[in-house]
Protein backbone atom coordinates (compact mmCIF):
# COMPACT_ATOMS: atom_id res chain seq x y z
CA UNK A 1 0.00 0.00 0.00
CA UNK A 2 1.44 3.63 -1.06
CA UNK A 3 2.27 6.04 1.91
CA UNK A 4 0.46 9.20 1.58
CA UNK A 5 2.72 12.26 1.76
CA UNK A 6 2.28 15.96 1.46
CA UNK A 7 3.01 17.99 -1.68
CA UNK A 8 4.98 20.48 -1.44
CA UNK A 9 4.10 23.91 -1.45
CA UNK A 10 5.31 24.49 -5.12
CA UNK A 11 2.52 22.53 -5.89
CA UNK A 12 0.01 25.00 -5.06
CA UNK A 13 1.21 27.93 -7.10
CA UNK A 14 -0.60 29.54 -9.72
CA UNK A 15 0.00 27.26 -12.86
CA UNK A 16 -1.83 30.05 -15.49
CA UNK A 17 -2.18 33.96 -14.38
CA UNK A 18 -4.84 34.80 -12.46
CA UNK A 19 -5.42 33.98 -8.78
CA UNK A 20 -8.64 33.00 -7.17
CA UNK A 21 -10.72 35.38 -4.87
CA UNK A 22 -13.11 33.93 -1.93
CA UNK A 23 -15.69 32.25 -3.45
CA UNK A 24 -18.37 29.25 -2.92
CA UNK A 25 -19.62 26.61 -5.01
CA UNK A 26 -21.88 24.29 -5.14
CA UNK A 27 -25.00 22.21 -7.28
CA UNK A 28 -27.73 24.44 -9.13
CA UNK A 29 -29.54 21.96 -10.37
CA UNK A 30 -28.93 18.62 -12.99
CA UNK A 31 -27.30 20.48 -15.34
CA UNK A 32 -24.86 23.42 -13.73
CA UNK A 33 -23.17 24.79 -10.88
CA UNK A 34 -23.18 27.83 -9.24
CA UNK A 35 -19.87 29.95 -7.68
CA UNK A 36 -20.77 32.85 -5.44
CA UNK A 37 -18.49 35.23 -3.69
CA UNK A 38 -19.39 37.40 -0.16
CA UNK A 39 -20.85 40.23 -1.77
CA UNK A 40 -23.18 38.56 -3.85
CA UNK A 41 -22.06 37.89 -7.18
CA UNK A 42 -22.57 34.72 -8.70
CA UNK A 43 -21.69 32.77 -11.91
CA UNK A 44 -23.49 29.69 -13.34
CA UNK A 45 -21.14 27.06 -15.19
CA UNK A 46 -21.09 23.73 -16.40
CA UNK A 47 -18.86 21.40 -14.55
CA UNK A 48 -16.76 21.21 -17.08
CA UNK A 49 -15.59 25.01 -16.82
CA UNK A 50 -16.09 24.80 -12.89
CA UNK A 51 -13.00 22.18 -12.91
CA UNK A 52 -11.16 24.67 -15.46
CA UNK A 53 -11.36 27.11 -13.78
CA UNK A 54 -10.52 25.75 -10.46
CA UNK A 55 -7.73 24.26 -11.82
CA UNK A 56 -6.68 27.63 -13.26
CA UNK A 57 -6.71 26.10 -16.91
CA UNK A 58 -9.30 29.20 -18.14
CA UNK A 59 -8.39 30.73 -21.15
CA UNK A 60 -8.68 34.58 -20.50
CA UNK A 61 -10.13 34.80 -23.71
CA UNK A 62 -13.31 32.91 -22.65
CA UNK A 63 -16.66 34.76 -22.24
CA UNK A 64 -16.87 32.43 -18.83
CA UNK A 65 -13.25 33.98 -18.01
CA UNK A 66 -14.62 37.75 -18.32
CA UNK A 67 -17.52 36.82 -16.42
CA UNK A 68 -15.68 35.36 -13.33
CA UNK A 69 -13.12 38.32 -13.75
CA UNK A 70 -15.77 41.36 -14.10
CA UNK A 71 -17.96 39.60 -10.95
CA UNK A 72 -14.44 39.42 -8.64
CA UNK A 73 -13.28 35.58 -8.42
CA UNK A 74 -10.38 36.10 -10.05
CA UNK A 75 -7.86 38.61 -10.00
CA UNK A 76 -4.47 38.64 -12.88
CA UNK A 77 -1.11 38.65 -11.45
CA UNK A 78 -0.05 41.51 -12.88
CA UNK A 79 -3.15 43.86 -10.81
CA UNK A 80 -4.76 43.76 -7.26
CA UNK A 81 -7.30 46.31 -8.68
CA UNK A 82 -10.15 43.17 -8.31
CA UNK A 83 -8.96 42.51 -4.68
CA UNK A 84 -9.23 45.82 -3.51
CA UNK A 85 -12.60 46.12 -5.48
CA UNK A 86 -14.07 43.48 -3.87
CA UNK A 87 -13.29 44.29 -0.53
CA UNK A 88 -14.52 48.02 -1.36
CA UNK A 89 -18.21 45.95 -1.88
CA UNK A 90 -17.47 43.95 1.18
CA UNK A 91 -17.00 46.96 3.62
CA UNK A 92 -20.33 48.42 2.10
CA UNK A 93 -22.69 45.69 2.47
CA UNK A 94 -21.36 44.91 6.08
CA UNK A 95 -21.67 48.46 6.61
CA UNK A 96 -25.56 48.04 7.86
CA UNK A 97 -24.21 45.76 10.63
CA UNK A 98 -22.05 49.29 12.48
CA UNK A 99 -25.62 51.41 11.92
CA UNK A 100 -27.24 49.32 14.56
CA UNK A 101 -30.93 49.16 15.26
CA UNK A 102 -33.30 51.08 12.82
CA UNK A 103 -36.63 49.05 13.29
CA UNK A 104 -38.63 49.52 17.07
CA UNK A 105 -41.29 47.67 17.11
CA UNK A 106 -44.04 49.16 20.08
CA UNK A 107 -46.65 46.16 21.26
CA UNK A 108 -49.30 48.39 22.35
CA UNK A 109 -51.42 46.02 23.23
CA UNK A 110 -52.38 42.27 22.67
CA UNK A 111 -56.50 42.82 22.59
CA UNK A 112 -57.72 42.16 19.37
CA UNK A 113 -61.11 41.94 17.62
CA UNK A 114 -60.08 39.04 15.32
CA UNK A 115 -59.92 35.35 16.09
CA UNK A 116 -57.05 34.15 13.40
CA UNK A 117 -55.86 30.54 13.59
CA UNK A 118 -52.75 31.08 12.40
CA UNK A 119 -52.10 33.99 14.73
CA UNK A 120 -48.65 34.35 16.07
CA UNK A 121 -48.96 36.90 19.08
CA UNK A 122 -51.64 34.91 21.32
CA UNK A 123 -54.33 37.63 21.21
CA UNK A 124 -56.54 38.66 24.17
CA UNK A 125 -59.89 39.67 23.83
CA UNK A 126 -61.16 43.04 23.32
CA UNK A 127 -61.63 43.63 27.18
CA UNK A 128 -58.59 42.41 28.43
CA UNK A 129 -57.19 45.86 29.63
CA UNK A 130 -54.47 44.36 31.84
CA UNK A 131 -52.40 43.44 28.17
CA UNK A 132 -52.33 47.29 27.10
CA UNK A 133 -48.81 48.92 27.51
CA UNK A 134 -48.43 52.15 29.59
CA UNK A 135 -47.44 55.29 29.21
CA UNK A 136 -44.95 54.89 31.29
CA UNK A 137 -43.48 51.69 29.56
CA UNK A 138 -43.91 53.75 26.33
CA UNK A 139 -41.74 56.60 27.26
CA UNK A 140 -39.08 54.64 28.19
CA UNK A 141 -38.84 52.89 25.43
CA UNK A 142 -38.98 55.69 23.39
CA UNK A 143 -35.74 56.78 25.54
CA UNK A 144 -33.98 53.29 24.34
CA UNK A 145 -35.04 54.26 20.52
CA UNK A 146 -32.90 57.33 20.38
CA UNK A 147 -29.81 55.80 21.77
CA UNK A 148 -29.44 53.58 18.93
CA UNK A 149 -27.31 55.69 16.23
CA UNK A 150 -28.62 54.80 13.17
CA UNK A 151 -29.65 57.44 11.33
CA UNK A 152 -33.08 55.51 10.11
CA UNK A 153 -35.74 54.87 12.93
CA UNK A 154 -38.80 53.34 12.05
CA UNK A 155 -41.03 52.84 14.77
CA UNK A 156 -43.56 49.83 14.44
CA UNK A 157 -47.15 49.99 16.22
CA UNK A 158 -48.56 46.79 16.58
CA UNK A 159 -50.80 44.83 18.41
CA UNK A 160 -53.04 43.03 18.67
CA UNK A 161 -55.21 45.40 17.21
CA UNK A 162 -53.49 48.64 18.16
CA UNK A 163 -56.43 50.77 17.24
CA UNK A 164 -57.59 49.32 20.38
CA UNK A 165 -55.32 51.53 22.37
CA UNK A 166 -55.06 54.55 19.69
CA UNK A 167 -54.40 56.82 22.73
CA UNK A 168 -51.25 55.33 23.47
CA UNK A 169 -50.31 55.00 19.82
CA UNK A 170 -50.78 59.18 19.80
CA UNK A 171 -48.60 59.64 22.28
CA UNK A 172 -46.07 57.59 21.22
CA UNK A 173 -45.66 59.42 17.60
CA UNK A 174 -46.24 62.63 19.45
CA UNK A 175 -43.71 62.08 21.42
CA UNK A 176 -41.30 60.46 19.42
CA UNK A 177 -41.81 63.58 16.93
CA UNK A 178 -40.43 65.96 20.07
CA UNK A 179 -37.63 63.92 20.77
CA UNK A 180 -36.68 63.77 17.23
CA UNK A 181 -36.43 67.29 17.14
CA UNK A 182 -33.07 67.61 18.77
CA UNK A 183 -31.86 63.82 17.46
CA UNK A 184 -32.33 64.90 13.75
CA UNK A 185 -33.32 61.20 12.47
CA UNK A 186 -35.38 59.94 9.58
CA UNK A 187 -38.18 58.82 11.45
CA UNK A 188 -40.46 57.07 10.10
CA UNK A 189 -44.52 55.34 11.90
CA UNK A 190 -46.62 52.44 10.46
CA UNK A 191 -49.25 51.03 12.38
CA UNK A 192 -49.80 47.20 11.72
CA UNK A 193 -53.78 47.30 11.90
CA UNK A 194 -56.53 44.76 10.56
CA UNK A 195 -58.46 48.18 10.03
CA UNK A 196 -61.69 47.38 11.41
CA UNK A 197 -61.37 50.16 14.11
CA UNK A 198 -60.25 52.91 11.10
CA UNK A 199 -61.81 56.07 12.02
CA UNK A 200 -61.87 59.48 10.79
CA UNK A 201 -59.63 61.02 13.81
CA UNK A 202 -57.21 57.91 12.94
CA UNK A 203 -57.23 58.61 9.26
CA UNK A 204 -56.75 62.48 10.38
CA UNK A 205 -54.02 61.70 13.12
CA UNK A 206 -52.23 59.78 10.18
CA UNK A 207 -52.18 62.66 8.04
CA UNK A 208 -50.82 64.96 10.46
CA UNK A 209 -47.92 63.00 11.65
CA UNK A 210 -47.46 60.99 7.91
CA UNK A 211 -48.35 57.56 9.61
CA UNK A 212 -47.92 54.69 7.00
CA UNK A 213 -50.61 51.51 7.69
CA UNK A 214 -50.29 48.00 6.90
CA UNK A 215 -52.64 45.35 6.91
CA UNK A 216 -53.88 41.96 6.32
CA UNK A 217 -54.71 40.52 3.35
CA UNK A 218 -55.15 36.86 3.08
CA UNK A 219 -57.03 36.63 -0.66
CA UNK A 220 -60.67 37.07 -1.59
CA UNK A 221 -63.95 37.31 0.67
CA UNK A 222 -64.15 33.79 1.06
CA UNK A 223 -61.34 32.72 2.12
CA UNK A 224 -60.00 36.04 4.02
CA UNK A 225 -63.23 35.66 6.48
CA UNK A 226 -62.52 31.88 6.51
CA UNK A 227 -59.00 32.60 7.91
CA UNK A 228 -59.69 36.08 9.96
CA UNK A 229 -63.43 35.63 11.49
CA UNK A 230 -64.37 38.39 13.51
CA UNK A 231 -67.32 38.73 15.69
CA UNK A 232 -70.63 39.92 12.84
CA UNK A 233 -68.31 38.69 10.30
CA UNK A 234 -67.47 40.72 7.31
CA UNK A 235 -63.97 40.94 7.73
CA UNK A 236 -62.74 41.32 4.08
CA UNK A 237 -65.25 43.59 3.29
CA UNK A 238 -63.88 46.16 6.50
CA UNK A 239 -60.94 45.75 5.14
CA UNK A 240 -61.43 46.36 2.20
CA UNK A 241 -63.47 49.34 2.92
CA UNK A 242 -60.33 49.96 5.07
CA UNK A 243 -57.74 49.80 2.31
CA UNK A 244 -60.03 52.57 -0.19
CA UNK A 245 -60.03 55.53 3.02
CA UNK A 246 -57.07 55.18 3.69
CA UNK A 247 -55.48 56.04 0.05
CA UNK A 248 -58.65 58.39 0.07
CA UNK A 249 -56.98 60.39 2.30
CA UNK A 250 -53.99 59.87 2.62
CA UNK A 251 -52.44 58.50 -0.32
CA UNK A 252 -51.75 55.52 -3.03
CA UNK A 253 -48.39 54.67 -1.41
CA UNK A 254 -49.95 54.74 2.47
CA UNK A 255 -51.35 51.54 2.78
CA UNK A 256 -49.42 47.78 2.33
CA UNK A 257 -50.79 44.43 2.97
CA UNK A 258 -49.50 41.08 3.89
CA UNK A 259 -50.61 37.57 3.26
CA UNK A 260 -50.20 34.11 5.17
CA UNK A 261 -50.51 30.98 3.60
CA UNK A 262 -52.63 28.01 5.45
CA UNK A 263 -53.38 24.77 3.61
CA UNK A 264 -56.71 26.54 2.44
CA UNK A 265 -54.45 29.08 0.82
CA UNK A 266 -52.15 26.39 -1.21
CA UNK A 267 -54.72 25.55 -4.18
CA UNK A 268 -55.64 29.07 -4.47
CA UNK A 269 -52.92 30.94 -4.99
CA UNK A 270 -53.77 32.51 -8.13
CA UNK A 271 -56.87 33.81 -6.87
CA UNK A 272 -54.64 35.85 -3.91
CA UNK A 273 -52.58 37.35 -6.65
CA UNK A 274 -55.63 38.35 -8.32
CA UNK A 275 -57.03 39.78 -5.37
CA UNK A 276 -54.22 42.23 -5.03
CA UNK A 277 -54.52 43.20 -8.08
CA UNK A 278 -57.87 43.92 -8.50
CA UNK A 279 -57.12 46.12 -5.29
CA UNK A 280 -54.28 47.95 -7.34
CA UNK A 281 -51.60 46.64 -4.93
CA UNK A 282 -48.01 46.75 -6.78
CA UNK A 283 -46.46 43.97 -4.37
CA UNK A 284 -47.58 41.01 -2.82
CA UNK A 285 -45.76 38.93 -0.37
CA UNK A 286 -46.06 35.00 -0.61
CA UNK A 287 -45.41 34.53 3.36
CA UNK A 288 -45.20 31.19 4.72
CA UNK A 289 -46.41 29.89 8.51
CA UNK A 290 -44.29 30.42 11.14
CA UNK A 291 -44.05 28.40 13.86
CA UNK A 292 -45.27 30.67 17.06
CA UNK A 293 -48.23 31.43 18.53
CA UNK A 294 -51.84 29.77 18.01
CA UNK A 295 -50.28 28.58 14.58
CA UNK A 296 -47.79 26.24 16.06
CA UNK A 297 -50.90 24.72 18.12
CA UNK A 298 -52.78 24.40 14.72
CA UNK A 299 -52.08 25.21 11.61
CA UNK A 300 -48.37 25.06 11.01
CA UNK A 301 -47.91 21.00 10.97
CA UNK A 302 -50.33 20.74 8.27
CA UNK A 303 -48.32 21.83 5.23
CA UNK A 304 -44.61 21.05 4.88
CA UNK A 305 -42.09 22.78 3.54
CA UNK A 306 -42.24 21.22 -0.56
CA UNK A 307 -46.23 22.24 -0.12
CA UNK A 308 -45.22 25.91 0.02
CA UNK A 309 -42.33 26.03 -2.21
CA UNK A 310 -44.81 23.95 -5.15
CA UNK A 311 -47.36 27.33 -4.04
CA UNK A 312 -44.35 30.04 -4.50
CA UNK A 313 -43.40 28.70 -7.84
CA UNK A 314 -46.74 28.82 -9.16
CA UNK A 315 -47.40 32.47 -7.88
CA UNK A 316 -44.22 33.57 -9.03
CA UNK A 317 -44.74 32.31 -12.46
CA UNK A 318 -48.67 34.11 -12.19
CA UNK A 319 -46.86 37.45 -11.20
CA UNK A 320 -44.47 36.88 -13.67
CA UNK A 321 -47.71 36.36 -16.72
CA UNK A 322 -49.49 39.54 -14.75
CA UNK A 323 -46.26 41.47 -15.31
CA UNK A 324 -45.84 40.71 -19.13
CA UNK A 325 -49.71 41.90 -19.53
CA UNK A 326 -48.45 45.06 -18.58
CA UNK A 327 -49.45 45.28 -14.98
CA UNK A 328 -46.52 45.91 -12.45
CA UNK A 329 -46.68 43.65 -9.58
CA UNK A 330 -43.77 42.49 -7.36
CA UNK A 331 -43.24 39.21 -5.20
CA UNK A 332 -41.46 40.59 -2.47
CA UNK A 333 -39.50 37.80 -1.15
CA UNK A 334 -38.13 37.22 -4.46
CA UNK A 335 -37.21 41.32 -4.51
CA UNK A 336 -35.31 40.94 -1.13
CA UNK A 337 -33.18 38.45 -3.27
CA UNK A 338 -32.87 39.71 -5.82
CA UNK A 339 -31.42 43.15 -3.91
CA UNK A 340 -29.38 41.01 -2.36
CA UNK A 341 -27.73 39.66 -5.70
CA UNK A 342 -27.63 42.41 -7.32
CA UNK A 343 -27.68 45.79 -5.00
CA UNK A 344 -24.44 46.97 -3.65
CA UNK A 345 -25.75 47.68 -0.09
CA UNK A 346 -27.91 44.08 -0.17
CA UNK A 347 -30.75 44.29 2.03
CA UNK A 348 -32.26 45.07 5.58
CA UNK A 349 -34.63 42.73 5.71
CA UNK A 350 -33.84 41.35 9.26
CA UNK A 351 -34.50 38.08 8.80
CA UNK A 352 -31.65 37.46 6.61
CA UNK A 353 -28.65 38.82 7.90
CA UNK A 354 -25.36 37.57 9.16
CA UNK A 355 -25.06 37.96 12.23
CA UNK A 356 -28.52 37.40 12.63
CA UNK A 357 -30.87 40.80 12.50
CA UNK A 358 -31.85 39.96 16.56
CA UNK A 359 -31.18 43.01 18.41
CA UNK A 360 -29.20 44.58 15.97
CA UNK A 361 -31.80 44.81 13.32
CA UNK A 362 -34.62 45.30 15.04
CA UNK A 363 -35.96 45.31 18.97
CA UNK A 364 -39.16 44.75 20.37
CA UNK A 365 -40.93 46.59 23.61
CA UNK A 366 -43.77 44.63 24.39
CA UNK A 367 -46.67 45.44 26.29
CA UNK A 368 -45.50 44.62 29.80
CA UNK A 369 -41.99 46.37 29.52
CA UNK A 370 -40.46 42.91 28.76
CA UNK A 371 -37.52 43.61 25.63
CA UNK A 372 -36.61 41.37 23.13
CA UNK A 373 -34.04 40.61 20.74
CA UNK A 374 -36.83 40.16 17.23
CA UNK A 375 -40.87 40.35 17.54
CA UNK A 376 -40.46 36.28 16.43
CA UNK A 377 -38.31 35.80 19.37
CA UNK A 378 -41.62 37.73 21.53
CA UNK A 379 -43.64 35.39 19.96
CA UNK A 380 -41.23 32.58 21.34
CA UNK A 381 -41.60 34.40 24.90
CA UNK A 382 -45.71 33.64 24.41
CA UNK A 383 -45.60 30.20 24.50
CA UNK A 384 -42.65 29.69 27.30
CA UNK A 385 -39.48 29.92 26.29
CA UNK A 386 -37.61 32.85 27.46
CA UNK A 387 -34.66 32.59 25.27
CA UNK A 388 -35.07 35.93 23.57
CA UNK A 389 -35.92 38.38 26.18
CA UNK A 390 -33.16 41.01 26.68
CA UNK A 391 -34.39 42.15 29.67
CA UNK A 392 -37.12 44.83 30.92
CA UNK A 393 -37.63 48.31 30.18
CA UNK A 394 -37.61 48.96 34.31
CA UNK A 395 -35.02 47.02 35.31
CA UNK A 396 -32.15 47.56 32.61
CA UNK A 397 -30.37 50.12 30.97
CA UNK A 398 -29.45 50.64 27.01
CA UNK A 399 -26.21 49.34 27.79
CA UNK A 400 -27.18 45.87 29.69
CA UNK A 401 -29.93 45.52 27.33
CA UNK A 402 -27.87 45.40 24.00
CA UNK A 403 -24.85 43.69 25.78
CA UNK A 404 -26.67 41.20 27.93
CA UNK A 405 -26.10 37.30 26.60
CA UNK A 406 -29.16 36.80 25.92
CA UNK A 407 -28.03 39.01 22.56
CA UNK A 408 -24.74 38.09 22.42
CA UNK A 409 -24.61 34.55 22.45
CA UNK A 410 -26.86 34.51 19.40
CA UNK A 411 -25.39 36.94 17.68
CA UNK A 412 -21.91 35.22 18.01
CA UNK A 413 -23.54 31.96 17.41
CA UNK A 414 -25.14 32.99 14.01
CA UNK A 415 -22.26 33.84 11.77
CA UNK A 416 -22.77 32.19 8.70
CA UNK A 417 -19.34 32.60 8.00
CA UNK A 418 -18.91 30.35 11.08
CA UNK A 419 -21.74 27.98 10.67
CA UNK A 420 -21.23 24.19 10.10
CA UNK A 421 -23.09 23.61 6.36
CA UNK A 422 -23.43 27.26 5.90
CA UNK A 423 -19.95 28.28 5.52
CA UNK A 424 -19.57 26.18 2.94
CA UNK A 425 -23.04 26.82 0.91
CA UNK A 426 -23.03 28.70 -2.12
CA UNK A 427 -26.59 31.06 -1.22
CA UNK A 428 -24.57 32.12 2.13
CA UNK A 429 -24.85 35.50 0.82
CA UNK A 430 -28.63 35.62 0.14
CA UNK A 431 -29.06 33.99 3.13
CA UNK A 432 -29.60 34.71 7.40
CA UNK A 433 -29.52 32.34 10.19
CA UNK A 434 -33.18 32.74 11.84
CA UNK A 435 -32.04 31.91 15.32
CA UNK A 436 -35.67 31.95 16.78
CA UNK A 437 -37.01 29.68 14.04
CA UNK A 438 -34.15 26.91 15.00
CA UNK A 439 -35.23 27.50 18.62
CA UNK A 440 -38.71 26.93 18.02
CA UNK A 441 -38.21 24.18 15.61
CA UNK A 442 -34.95 22.16 16.89
CA UNK A 443 -33.93 23.33 20.28
CA UNK A 444 -31.15 25.86 19.53
CA UNK A 445 -30.38 28.71 17.63
CA UNK A 446 -28.25 27.53 15.03
CA UNK A 447 -29.79 24.51 14.27
CA UNK A 448 -29.06 21.31 12.08
CA UNK A 449 -29.25 22.55 8.38
CA UNK A 450 -29.35 19.18 7.25
CA UNK A 451 -33.13 19.19 8.57
CA UNK A 452 -33.80 22.40 8.35
CA UNK A 453 -37.15 23.74 6.90
CA UNK A 454 -35.70 27.25 6.21
CA UNK A 455 -32.29 26.22 4.53
CA UNK A 456 -34.94 23.84 2.47
CA UNK A 457 -36.94 26.89 1.86
CA UNK A 458 -34.03 29.11 1.42
CA UNK A 459 -32.51 26.79 -1.05
CA UNK A 460 -35.57 26.15 -3.19
CA UNK A 461 -36.47 29.72 -3.85
CA UNK A 462 -33.08 30.57 -4.45
CA UNK A 463 -32.49 27.64 -7.04
CA UNK A 464 -35.81 28.41 -9.10
CA UNK A 465 -35.19 32.32 -9.25
CA UNK A 466 -31.71 32.10 -10.31
CA UNK A 467 -32.71 29.52 -12.97
CA UNK A 468 -35.04 31.63 -14.07
CA UNK A 469 -32.29 34.45 -14.50
CA UNK A 470 -29.95 32.17 -16.21
CA UNK A 471 -32.50 30.24 -18.48
CA UNK A 472 -35.72 32.47 -18.78
CA UNK A 473 -34.63 35.92 -20.69
CA UNK A 474 -38.03 37.33 -20.61
CA UNK A 475 -38.51 36.44 -16.86
CA UNK A 476 -34.98 37.97 -15.98
CA UNK A 477 -35.89 41.40 -17.79
CA UNK A 478 -39.02 41.50 -15.18
CA UNK A 479 -36.86 40.34 -11.70
CA UNK A 480 -34.53 42.71 -12.26
CA UNK A 481 -37.32 45.49 -12.77
CA UNK A 482 -38.39 44.99 -9.53
CA UNK A 483 -34.88 45.61 -7.25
Amino acid sequence: MARAVFHPRSAYAPSAGYRLLPLRFGRLDEHAYIVTNDVGEYVRLARDELVAFLERRLDSDTSVYKALKSRHFLYENDSSVAFDLLALKYRSRAERVAAFTGLHIFVVTLRCDHSCQYCQVSRQSEDSTAFDMTVEHADKALDLVFRSPNEHIKIELQGGEPLLNFPLVCHIVERARKLNEDHRRDLQFVITSNLSRLSDDVLSFCKEHGVYLSTSLDGPADLHDGQRPTRGGGSHRKTVEGIHRVREVLGLDRISALMTTTPRSLSRVDEIIDEYVRLGFHGIFLRSLSPYGFAARSLVKRYGVEDWLDFYKRGLSHILRINAGGYFLREEFTTILLQKMFSPLGSGYVDLQSPAGVGIGALVYNYDGAVYASDEGRMLAEMGDQTFRLGHLDEHSYEELLTSEALLAPLGETILEGMPMCADCPFLPYCGADPVFHRATQGDAVGHKAFSAFCTKQMGVLRHVIGLLETDAEARDILLRWV
